[in-house]
């Protein structure tokens, strides 16, 4: 004998939300990948140019260990994009700095950015996709700003950028 499964009352929000970020990434890195970026590079590379910041400050923002966002400096530094130097405030940090090229780039790449979200909200009727992006923000600056602590804490998704 079986057991019943239990009878759903809610959408399955999890699944909702999970789903349509998994194929949004998918996407990303799809026209990313077109001009040799991943969008960790492109985080690093459009954060980079926002002001200095240290390799620490940036692997945060792009919610990246140390060894990820090592392997993706790396990589910028070995495509010209980006390089370490000293921090102008702080002779101890070291910071990223975009190359003139990695300036260029970022701006392709952020282009191709706006571009995929643009086209994923333009399946919504533009009433739909005030209303969505609305209620995102709300619980992105709201009820789900702050992840719950836990024993087995869950993978987080990449943080805004």
């Amino acid at each position: 004998m079986t057991a019943m499964a239990p009878t759903r009352t809610e959408p399955d929000l999890s699944f909702l939300l999970d789903h349509t970020s998994h194929v949004l990434r998918t996407q990303m890195s799809a026209e990313l990948g077109a001009i040799g970026l991943t969008p960790r590079m492109h985080c690093v590379l459009v954060h980079a140019l926002e002001q200095e910041r240290t390799q620490a400050q940036l692997a945060e923002i792009g919610d990246m260990d140390k060894t990820t966002m090592v392997v993706t400096v790396d990589a910028l530094e070995k495509a010209g994009l980006a390089e370490r130097r000293p921090s102008s405030t702080d002779r101890r940090a070291r910071i990223i700095a975009v190359t003139e090229e990695g300036a260029k780039v970022a701006a392709k790449s952020q282009t191709i950015v706006d571009g995929v979200h643009e086209s994923a909200l333009a399946a919504l009727p533009d009433e739909e996709r005030e209303v969505l992006l609305r209620a995102l923000n709300r619980l992105v600056t709201g009820h789900l700003e702050t992840p719950a602590e836990s024993a087995r804490p869950a993978r987080r998704a990449r943080q805004k950028g």
